[in-house]
């Protein structure tokens, strides 16, 4: 079956998606609906995870237990990190890491213990695809001045909303672009089930003092409109 999983954490990011599908029925699992259905000519189900690692986890088990998905693509917003990754450009993950994960003295920091990694490497051929996809986006919806990042995407048990936070992940993870609270989870599972997934994120804030207002803002103005149109033509591209 060569169904693909299309998930996020608010009902913000998703509306879109779920008002552009012609034919979805939900299917309740777990007290979640998965829309069961088709967007740009593919078959898709789209799920809201709920928000942090456990519900991503949760969430990813369930899609690939009970759905049969071939993929995962999880999208929606993220903190920026970097310098560079500012308020509305999008990040492609390359790898995902738990900033928060700490078994130290008997595991290296941030080390999943027994799996002797910290990193969980998307699928490739579905980042870049992604990626060209946010690109085609962006310029449709005449964002000439944002930009498509590739690289780590870090997950946490906190939205990271001050600025101490923010500088002291930069320099713990001086190469992570932008932080958020599901991925790395959703990248454990997909690695102990060996299915190809990706992550996207629009940057919403900057993860700093600020970070709670703008990203209300940019939530409720941008997040739902980029998310639908980059899976659109990410979707669409898969077709030809």
């Amino acid at each position: 079956m060569n169904r693909i999983a299309i998930v996020g954490a608010m009902h913000e990011e998703l509306r879109a998606l779920l008002d552009a599908m012609p034919d979805e029925r939900p299917v309740r699992r777990a007290g979640r609906e998965f829309w069961v259905g088709h967007l740009a000519g593919q078959e898709v189900v789209v799920v809201l995870s709920r928000i942090g690692k456990v519900a991503a986890a949760t969430t990813a088990a369930l899609l690939l237990s009970e759905f049969e998905v071939s993929r995962i693509v999880f999208t929606g917003t993220a903190g920026g990190l970097a310098p560079g990754v500012n308020v509305g450009d999008i990040v492609v993950a390359d790898a995902l890491l738990q900033h928060d994960m700490d078994a130290s003295p008997l595991f290296p920091r941030h080390e999943v213990p027994l799996y002797g990694l910290d990193r969980f490497g998307t699928d490739a051929a579905m980042s870049d695809q992604l990626a060209e996809a946010s690109r085609t986006m962006l310029a449709a919806a005449g964002a000439a001045q944002a930009r498509v990042h590739r690289g780590l995407i870090v997950s946490g048990d906190r939205f990271v909303s001050e600025r101490s936070e923010n500088e002291a992940l930069c320099a713990r993870l001086p190469d992570a672009l932008a932080v958020e609270m599901e991925g790395a989870a959703l990248a454990q599972v997909c690695h102990d089930f060996g299915v190809p997934f990706a992550v996207v994120r629009t940057v919403s804030d900057r993860a700093d003092d600020d970070a709670h207002v703008d990203f209300n803002r940019f939530v409720a103005e941008v997040a739902s409109r980029y998310t639908l149109g980059l899976v659109q033509h990410y979707l669409s591209a898969l077709s030809h």
